[in-house]
């Protein structure tokens, strides 16, 4: 079984599938635009949603991450009630995503050392998302 966040951008998909290819090395699997449906006389599509995305993935690491413009016709902009953790395999790597990610964002926790973790910070991306970023934990001699 897999459980895969679907983020809704409000029609800033397509920018923010460029912003996770620059910053996370994320590539693009799947992308399917509104226009490529087949069409419903029962309800048409705005001229202005046409070219929007209805359904994309990408792979960040080895974990898809699914996303649409589909909230593009409502007033709903912003994600509430959960984050996307990030491990990065070292605490360079996590800080390069972790500052890559802060581009337009904001930082909510400086990425710094931790008792759990040689490297840690959250931020909030410049579509609203909010980012988890370590490194693997520090491991603790066992007694």
């Amino acid at each position: 079984m897999q459980i895969q966040p679907y983020l809704f951008f409000n029609g800033r998909c397509e920018e923010a599938i460029a912003f996770y290819r620059a910053a996370l090395d994320a590539k693009e699997l799947f992308k399917m635009r509104f226009k490529d449906a087949p069409p419903d006389p029962a309800r048409p599509l705005p001229p202005e949603v046409t070219e929007k995305i209805m359904h994309a993935t990408i792979l960040v690491g080895e974990a898809q991450l699914m996303m649409s413009d589909g909230g593009c016709m409502t007033k709903v902009d912003t994600f509430q009630g959960f984050g996307i953790s990030l491990t990065a395999p070292d605490a360079a790597t996590a800080e390069r995503y972790f500052n890559a990610l802060t581009d337009g964002g904001q930082v909510t926790m400086p990425f710094q050392k931790t008792f759990w973790s040689p490297g840690f910070g959250m931020l909030n991306d410049r579509f609203g998302v909010p980012w988890m970023v370590s490194a693997p934990p520090l491991q603790t001699p066992v007694s």
